[in-house]
């Protein structure tokens, strides 16, 4: 089998391709690039206004979903209404329920402005009224008459009560009649005469209870008089300013109401509070704070439907919060200090949340559907148990007009939609970005407009074409496809700025292929330290791995590990011992339970092509153990189950497996070699351990076939298979591997399941067969020896 020539190790972008020199050229774009699916999803859900048409987006971590789909909503929501300005008026039916009312975008601060100067004017006006001359005299006269009045009535009563030797005194309990002259002093009064002066004393006592009911309703009726004179006064100094205020929102309905309330609580509290002007200005005894307005949100400066992210979706960030100040020992709140949430600034528009976020915070998630469901937004707390610290509000609820747009992975989309009953009715447009795009002359080109996005927005350096041809093909590297790209714009927009810096360091004014490849190489070269120490532990011989000669039952396995965002991959031996019994295949990770499901399929997957390929007319009786040696962690997957099964026909055929080639793939029960992950790194791993102890020409790698197409491997491998130094091998099946790593035929069936002898499969089945019929012989001897005993 021939090994794959360079053109099949990287699909290479030619840069004269690219129709511009440099990306100063183009034209940046804030589109969405990559993703017409969810593009058509978002467009879906925003132009369907029906309840419950929310948006879930799911993709990868980096895909740029967050800063696509602003700059998506930003240029389509300017196309749509400025929603209304929210504001909060006291409410003088129920002052603890603040009014909620919305004006046309800009009116709420107009509002704001006309009440306050209507504020200002009243005062001016109702100080001068109150200060008036005319208002002086007429609360004189008022006075007067009342003082000629009550002096009437008691001084007609005391002169009745000096006639008749009493009189009219002042005492601590209010007026009362006394014994005048010399009788009080105590002189004697026959009987007679003393039961008469009671009785006189007693009548104008009675009379002057009398009087002082008639000056307590004469004193009442001044004080209405007053109350009449204090309202008239009043209703007259601010009649003007709020017909003014009132005509210009004669339209609006809410507004001339609340004026009219307004005008009809200042005046009742002006006049309750007047007789106390002498001593206190007007705003020291009227609460002229509940005129205030407290604009929520202002939407004057709106060009269209808002859009906001919240990276931090607590309670009070979403619905808003209470603002408390002390008084005295006390905390207090006021209307005023009602702070909107983003539920109120993102109303009428788009409000978009990382999915995970918001679900960790569960009181607020059940807060969200609930407003959701009801479509208004209430503030209240979240906790229905939650201690009240303080004498609170209540506001009442406004009106929710909007699009929640969560982005989260499939998986937690998966888990909403089957746990949450509730979410798959407010949740109905699912929008998934995928992590990679076709790799075509259009989607190349968006990546070329993608890093003049960033060149312009960050200052940095115009990228020439060659630089842009090599970033394409770190795209089509991270999406393991030669024919696709990475979505991933996160990770591209880093090596932009990379490549940037190391342009900057080169004294490059434009940013050369030259200056991609050395951010490339300085980024693999902070991460690598783990894979350093790896290589230089196999090259000291701590870690056993052959690169030359031929070892019966033994294969070189490739295997991947994460360093955070780092990937590398490096070879492991893995070992197979064959022998007499029945116990079939025993791998001892399996039997330490340190792997995982995955990988134990695989093993039973070993189990089903050996019975399908050699005990069609044989029995299988054989026990072997594998091992990836020197492994001390877990593992899983399956993409070692083919070099398992590799070095398991080794040794069952006792033909040595060349340790000059290293194995990566997976198999199926009829032999069939599967695709695997991380093929880029795995052969990188090999490769690296076989440079370092010097290219022979003999080494190389076997894939899968089917994995060609994921083949972008570095540069400098590619140029060693170039010149002949290394190799990979694309292998369809178990028989392809077998004659690579044997170096013999695998071997037909005939007809009768048998193979040609000098075939690998031939001596695999010759051997089982052995096995078998020593077992077999073995258990009959036992059976004899004890039979001999017993006898």
């Amino acid at each position: 089998m021939k090994p794959l020539s360079p053109n099949n190790l990287r699909l290479v972008c030619d840069p004269a391709s690219l129709t511009f020199e440099t990306t100063a050229e183009l034209q940046p774009t804030t589109a969405i690039i990559g993703q017409p699916r969810a593009t058509k999803a978002l467009e879906f859900g925003m132009g369907l206004k029906s309840k419950g048409y929310n948006i879930f987006v799911t993709g990868s971590t980096g895909t740029g979903r967050s800063t696509a789909i602003r700059h998506f909503l930003q240029e389509r929501c300017g196309r749509e209404a400025t929603p209304d300005d929210l504001l909060y008026l006291y409410n003088f039916e129920a002052a603890h329920r603040p009014q909620a009312i919305s004006l046309p975008p800009g009116q709420g601060s107009h509002f704001v402005e006309h009440m306050k100067r209507l504020i200002e004017a009243i005062q001016s006006a109702l100080t001068q009224a109150f200060e008036s001359s005319s208002y002086r005299e007429a609360i004189h006269a008022l006075e007067q008459k009342l003082v000629e009045q009550r002096e009437e009535k008691l001084d007609a009563l005391d002169r009745r009560a000096t006639e008749q030797g009493f009189d009219l005194q002042d005492s601590p309990a209010g007026l009362v009649i006394m014994v005048a002259g010399e009788e009080e002093a105590g002189e004697p009064v026959a009987n007679g005469e003393l039961q008469a002066r009671r009785e006189t004393h007693r009548g104008l006592q009675m009379e002057l209870q009398s009087i002082l009911r008639e000056v307590r309703i004469v004193e009442r009726d001044a004080r209405e008089e007053r109350r009449r004179l204090d309202q008239q006064v009043a209703e007259a100094a601010v009649q003007d300013e709020f017909d003014a205020l009132r005509e210009k929102y004669a339209e609006q309905s809410i507004i001339s109401d609340y004026l009219d309330a307004v005008r009809e609580d200042l005046v009742e509290q002006v006049t309750r509070a007047a007789p106390a002007l002498d001593e206190k200005d007007l705003d020291q005894i009227v609460d002229l704070r509940r005129y205030e307005v407290n604009v929520l949100v202002n939407n004057a400066d709106g060009k269209g439907a808002p859009v906001i992210v919240q990276l931090n979706p607590t309670y009070e960030n979403l619905f808003g919060r209470l603002e408390y100040e002390t008084q005295g020992h006390a905390m207090t709140t006021h209307f005023t200090q009602i702070r909107a949430g983003d539920l109120h600034r993102a109303n009428g528009g788009y409000l978009v949340m990382y999915a995970l976020d918001l679900i960790r915070q569960r009181e607020t998630w059940e807060a969200l559907k609930r407003a959701l469901k009801a479509q208004e937004i209430e503030m209240r707390s979240p906790s229905s148990d939650a201690p009240a610290i303080a004498n609170s509000l209540w506001p009442q609820p406004v009106p929710l007009n909007l699009k929640i747009i969560l982005l989260g992975h499939s998986n937690l989309y998966e888990s909403l939609y089957w746990n949450d009953e509730e979410f798959s009715d407010l949740f109905k447009v699912r929008a998934d970005f995928s992590d990679t795009m076709p790799r075509d002359p259009a989607n190349e080109l968006s990546y070329a407009e993608f890093v003049a996005s960033r060149s312009q927005e960050e200052k940095l350096r115009p990228f020439g074409r060659t630089a842009v041809a090599k970033i394409i093909e770190h795209g089509a590297r991270l999406a393991e496809y030669q024919c696709k790209l990475s979505t991933r714009f996160g990770a591209i927009a880093d090596l932009a700025r990379e490549s940037d810096y190391w342009a900057g360091i080169d004294g490059h004014d434009v940013v050369t292929a030259d200056d991609v490849r050395n951010a490339l190489n300085e980024r693999t070269h902070r991460a690598s330290q783990e894979a350093e120490q790896v290589r230089e532990e196999i090259l000291e011989g701590m870690i056993f791995i052959a690169t030359e000669g031929e070892i019966v039952g033994q294969v070189n396995g490739l295997s991947v590990r994460e360093v955070g965002d780092f990937s590398f991959g490096h070879p492991g031996c893995i070992s197979a011992r064959t022998f007499m019994g029945e116990s079939g295949v025993i791998h001892i990770e399996r039997e330490t339970e340190m792997d995982g499901p995955i990988h134990e399929k695989g093993v039973l997957t070993l189990n089903g092509y050996l019975g399908g390929t050699y005990a069609q007319h044989q029995p299988l009786s054989m026990s072997a153990s594998l091992t990836f040696e020197q492994t001390y962690g877990g593992i899983d997957g399956d993409s070692a189950s083919s070099s398992e099964l590799y070095a398991l026909i080794s040794s069952l055929s006792g033909l040595p497996a060349r340790q000059s080639i290293s194995v990566t793939g997976s198999v199926n029960q009829r032999g069939e070699i599967q695709p695997i992950g991380a093929v880029n790194e795995k052969i990188e791993g090999f490769f690296d351990v076989c440079q370092a102890r010097g290219l022979t020409g003999d080494q190389g790698v076997l894939i899968p076939a089917t994995n060609i197409v994921n083949l972008m491997l570095r540069e400098d491998v590619v140029d060693a298979v170039g010149k002949g130094l290394f190799h990979i091998w694309p292998v369809s099946n178990i028989n392809e591997g077998i004659e690579l790593l044997m170096g013999r035929p695998a071997g037909e069936p005939d007809d009768d399941g048998e193979y040609a002898e000098g075939t690998v499969h031939h001596a695999v089945k010759k051997r089982l067969m052995e096995l078998a019929m020593e077992l077999k012989s073995f258990g009959d001897d036992r059976g004899h020896d004890q039979i001999d005993e017993e006898n």
